[in-house]
């Protein structure tokens, strides 16, 4: 890692032009996407707050129907992910993720009117349909209009608005309970899906102006994209070593399916999502502890409120790693330092849950704040993602959808199994698979770091040799040195600089 080649050290190489470009792109379509990211995620989340706030008792909910709201969802996004994913390569993305975000936030609205619990998985079907298309088309999105060292950044920044999601909704909740219960009629959990489902419809409709569609395909209602930009954008793909966007054709879907990257990515992406999954049932841990007369330790509000403070550790780390992933150019290095990280509170937990009556409740506390410090991996694997193969779009369209769709797969029947809430807190299996997650991280992290520099880095150079009319070989061009920046524009169009890891 050479600080003085740093992504830090060559902003001041990009032009005016460029500049700007980068501006517009930051204030519209990262705004668009970062805004759109939360309320996604306060529709996701705020099934889990209405639960511990009076939709249990409301619904007559039992039995493991928290886990079945989540399961319904999981399947029906699952199985609409990686048609999104094609869908986005034919229909301009300011159609497509703006008109969901428009249906899924009428859905949300209509969970307000459920009385029973198979109303609300039949709306959790059609609300995981409809999301689906957000998370991994803005991803693939980011992926067409960032150069490699500004890429991390953009990705860690607008997954963090998944916790400030998080904390939006434990504070919409208390605000809720404490000014709107019982308004017209109405419990406060009612109040809370229908002020997101008209946030989500308000909001989405801004998505057919604010988002750009593609470097190659610009959105003419993009109001603020000026002319000339598509050029910049377009040279900045060649200038890094990346291919245009393309519409996915069976070639490249059967190219994708025999590429063991896609494998690896998704093992690994899938790892690094559920190893740390009990952070998510924070609040049912909470609601569990009791005074010795048998009264709640924490009132509804302040089972709302806690997690919070996990939550602004998450933006906070999200951060820290995704900066510094551009600043180093390192991806692998800083996804293992979370996986070991990971592994502390998991063990912990382990003690905890085994021996709750020797252990003291301290460490519960402390791992699960902990364990909001390893939620940072996914934009670092999605940024690896984009520097693996800056030759083949398809594919990366298609890996990023394979990801999230085997997450969803793998989550819809093991968190029922791995994290049922009727054992909370003391699950019986449930940190003890986490601990065997991340070392499964760390060994698929070491072992695609091997097999990039082996044989993955010298496709790249031949690929990027053929978009650079009069070049050197690329290994020539390579000779003596491992690495190059990405960002160091000091190098002439006919050496331009090759994407690397370190």
């Amino acid at each position: 890692m050479n600080l003085g080649r740093s992504a830090f050290a060559q902003r001041h190489e990009r032009t005016p032009e460029e500049r700007d470009l980068i501006r517009r792109l930051d204030i519209f379509l990262m705004t668009f996407g970062c805004v759109s990211q939360v309320i996604k995620y306060l529709d996701q989340q705020n099934i889990s707050n209405a639960y511990v706030s009076g939709m249990k008792e409301d619904l007559a909910l039992n039995g493991n129907e928290l886990n079945y709201f989540t399961t319904y969802f999981n399947v029906a996004y699952c199985i609409m992910l990686i048609p999104s994913q094609i869908i986005m390569t034919y229909v301009r993305p300011s159609y497509w993720l703006s008109g969901l975000e428009i249906c899924w936030g009428l859905i949300t609205g209509l969970i307000a009117l459920t009385h029973e619990a198979k109303q609300v998985y039949i709306l959790r079907v059609f609300l995981g349909l409809c999301e689906s298309s957000a998370w991994p088309g803005m991803m693939t999105l980011f992926m067409h209009w960032y150069t490699p060292s500004e890429l991390a950044k953009r990705m860690g920044f607008y997954h963090s608005c998944q916790a400030i999601g998080s904390m939006m909704s434990g504070a919409l909740q208390v605000a809720i309970i404490n000014t709107l219960h019982d308004a017209n009629g109405l419990a406060g959990w009612r109040w809370l899906f229908i002020i997101n489902g008209v946030m989500t419809v308000a909001w989405g409709t801004l998505g057919f102006f604010l988002l750009p569609d593609l470097p190659n395909y610009v959105n003419p209602r993009a109001f603020w994209f000026k002319k000339g930009h598509e050029k910049i954008a377009m040279e900045r793909l060649e200038r890094h070593g990346r291919a245009e966007p393309k519409k996915i054709t069976w070639a490249g879907a059967r190219r994708t399916l025999v590429n063991w990257v896609t494998y690896v990515i998704a093992i690994m992406y899938v790892a690094t999502v559920l190893a740390p999954w009990g952070y998510a049932y924070f609040n049912l841990f909470l609601k569990s502890l009791k005074n010795p007369d048998g009264t709640p330790v924490w009132s509804t509000s302040d089972v709302n409120a806690i997690p919070i403070g996990g939550s602004a550790i998450n933006v906070v780390f999200v951060w820290v790693w995704a900066i510094l992933s551009d600043l180093l150019r390192t991806r692998w290095t800083l996804i293992v330092a979370q996986a070991v990280i990971g592994l502390v509170p998991c063990i912990a937990m382990s003690v905890w849950t085994s021996h709750p009556d020797t252990t003291p409740l301290a460490t519960a506390y402390a791992s699960y704040f902990i364990s909001y410090l390893t939620l940072g991996t996914a934009p670092l694997i999605m940024s690896w993602l984009s520097d693996l193969l800056p030759q083949d779009p398809e594919a990366r369209t298609l890996i990023v959808g394979v990801s999230v769709a085997t997450y969803y797969a793998v989550s819809a029947w093991s968190q029922v199994l791995v994290w049922p809430a009727v054992q909370a807190p003391y699950y019986k299996y449930g940190w003890q698979s986490s601990i065997a997650l991340w070392l499964l991280v760390i060994i698929m992290a070491c072992v695609l770091r091997y097999i990039d520099v082996k044989f993955l880095l010298p496709k790249r150079e031949d690929f990027h040799a053929t978009l650079i009319v009069g070049s050197e070989p690329a290994n020539s061009q390579l000779a003596g040195s491992d690495e190059l920046d990405p960002e160091d524009d000091s190098h002439t169009r006919k050496s331009p600089a090759i994407v690397t890891q370190v």
